[in-house]
């Protein structure tokens, strides 16, 4: 399992949901106050800090590690199974919810409604050092609403030898990978392997915005207007519709896109999957595998998913600024500690550039590649784009893709919809 970046593009690994649904609210609320996770020693207040479950060993030892080691309040950590989303959402809206916590976003209604508190000041003397695709949708009015923790990407893995058999060079443009992924498929026919692996939906879930930001465009622009009203949309998700009217791509695999199995067993010569897959595909393969962005598009450049989960303080904790101080120590000051946690439990990239530029794990081969292009092209779902809007997207996508609808009557629908919901948001 890995720690994904709570984006909403699809890499959801990270998280374990609770079978049937989760916990629901079902005793969240009476839940808020217990103590599962062991106090830091040090004097002063006691802080309650929430995670969500993380699948990967030892990630659950280290933030309890992490939390006995502050001396300046005792902090409790608690491991949140279940739907963490909804618990949070219940417990900020009591006095016995968490004073530090993890947050997918935040989200623009947790701002707004007064639910988080500014922790600008506690990032503003290294800012510049955080990855600015992840730290940008924590920025609200100027301030900043949380800390990014650790980064998670998505990557095009390709297979060198079967690339090389077919003739085909990696693919630099969405139009080399249409021809690419068709051509690595006549090829490899025999051998039953497709030239690509986009997901068992044939990439709806997992491409999400991808192509969009590979055409130069970008879901809400910076003036918080709809960034894909225009003919460059229609065009590139028509060619990722070609990819699957082709029958280029791999289609009820064993396992879905986030985990390289289909990659590595040799059902596909290109896989669009995350960055944590990277060293079983290194295990497997050794060097007979390369990583590349998303292709550029048009007048596009190439484009990567970015995300990060974020730490907050909550409006209602007793002890905001003791909290703020612990979030500093942990997220801000404490690197080495944002170190392990990124790479000691898992496979991801610290949130901090420096850090990810230093890490004996990232230097070399394609982790160093994945570094660069969450760096240079990396991005990440703005704080305007509502659950609503991506649904909407997506079930657009989805028409697009499997069912050869025509992507800008789709389009055109989706645009109504996320202006509606900018039109909402700004009434608020």
């Amino acid at each position: 399992m890995t720690r994904d970046g709570g984006t909403g593009f699809g890499i959801g690994r990270r998280r374990l949901l609770a079978t049937a649904g989760g916990a629901a609210l079902t005793g969240v609320l009476a839940a808020c106050g217990s103590n599962t996770g062991r106090g830091g020693q040090g004097s002063g207040p006691a802080l309650s800090q929430w995670y969500h479950q993380y699948g990967e060993p030892g990630t659950e030892a280290a933030v309890k590690r992490y939390a006995a080691a502050y001396d300046k309040a005792r902090v409790t950590v608690q491991w949140r199974p279940g739907d963490y989303d909804r618990q949070t959402a219940a417990a900020l809206l009591t006095d016995s919810g968490p004073d530090v916590f993890e947050v997918d976003g935040p989200r623009l209604d947790q701002i707004k409604g007064g639910q988080i508190v500014d922790v600008t000041e506690q990032i503003e003397s290294v800012k510049d050092d955080f990855n600015q695709a992840v730290l940008k949708p924590k920025i609200w009015d100027g301030k900043i609403w949380a800390v990014p923790q650790t980064i998670d990407t998505q990557l095009l893995f390709y297979r060198k030898s079967l690339l090389k058999a077919a003739g085909v060079q990696p693919p630099q443009s969405v139009d080399e990978l249409v021809e690419a992924a068709k051509t690595l498929t006549r090829h490899h026919r025999k051998d039953k392997v497709k030239g690509l692996f986009l997901g068992n939906d044939g990439g709806a879930a997992v491409l999400g915005g991808t192509p969009l930001f590979a055409a130069g465009l970008s879901l809400i622009t910076e003036d918080g207007k709809v960034g894909f009203d225009d003919p460059a949309a229609a065009r590139v998700l028509g060619k990722v519709r070609q990819l699957y009217a082709d029958g280029s791509l791999l289609l009820g695999a064993p396992t879905d896109w986030s985990d390289p199995a289909a990659f590595v067993q040799g059902l596909t010569a290109m896989q669009w999957s995350g960055l944590w897959a990277l060293p079983q595909v290194k295990k497997a393969l050794g060097d007979d595998f390369g990583v590349l962005p998303f292709p550029k598009d048009g007048a596009g450049k190439p484009a990567v998913p970015v995300g990060a989960y974020g730490s907050a303080v909550s409006a209602r904790s007793k002890h905001q600024n003791e909290a703020k101080a612990f979030v500093k120590w942990l997220w801000v000051d404490g690197t080495d500690k944002q170190e392990d946690f990124a790479l000691s439990y898992g496979f991801h990239i610290p949130a901090r550039i420096s850090l990810a530029k230093k890490a004996k794990q990232l230097q070399e081969g394609a982790a160093a590649e994945a570094v660069r292009f969450a760096t240079d092209h990396g991005f990440a779902e703005p704080l305007l784009w509502t659950t609503a809007s991506r649904t909407a997207y997506q079930d657009a996508l989805n028409h697009i893709i499997k069912d050869g609808a025509n992507p800008e009557t789709e389009l055109k629908a989706v645009v109504r919809k996320v202006n509606s919901e900018l039109q909402r948001a700004k009434k608020k």
